[in-house]
């Protein structure tokens, strides 16, 4: 973004300060568009695809990015570039443990549990506040203390 103020017969132009070149703060989490997303070595089509990622919807974090490309961490800690085009600003969260998780009616272990996260499910991610989180998965919302869930945390989750 350039701001212009006219001053007298000459214009100044003053380059507003960006974090990133989309402006979004680092880190951030997104999910992934496509049941299929190529992760690179690095930001573009010449660098190596490191893996593919084949789950529609899976939270990850961007940590750094290009005017097209997003360093994303994923849920099992590796690091990869992904093309911005292959990612959403939808918020998804997923169950990392072994464990099934309990779903609360109201932010409060003692509240009746209205539904069941299986491991390794997502859930969509409505609102976090005060360490819990609401989450919607088959037209269910529930409630989850944040740290039962990988898609939350403020500092960067890449290994």
């Amino acid at each position: 973004m350039v701001l212009v103020w006219m001053v007298g017969m000459a214009a100044c132009a003053v380059a507003a300060d960006r974090q990133t070149p989309s402006g979004l703060p680092v880190p951030r989490y997104v999910t992934l568009k496509f049941n299929e997303v190529n992760a690179r070595s690095g930001p573009g089509d010449d660098y190596a695809a490191r893996w593919v990622y084949r789950v529609r919807g899976l939270p990850v974090q961007v940590v750094a990015e290009t005017a097209e490309w997003r360093k994303v961490c994923d849920p099992e800690g590796g690091g990869a570039w992904v093309h911005r085009r292959t990612i959403d600003g939808h918020r998804s969260v997923i169950r990392m443990s072994a464990q099934s998780l309990a779903l609360h009616a109201k932010p409060d272990p003692g509240s009746p549990v209205v539904a069941i996260l299986a491991p390794r499910s997502m859930a969509a991610l409505d609102k976090c506040k005060n360490g819990w989180c609401r989450v919607r998965g088959q037209k269910r919302y529930g409630w989850t203390p944040q740290a039962e869930v990988w898609g939350t945390a403020d500092a960067a989750q890449c290994r």
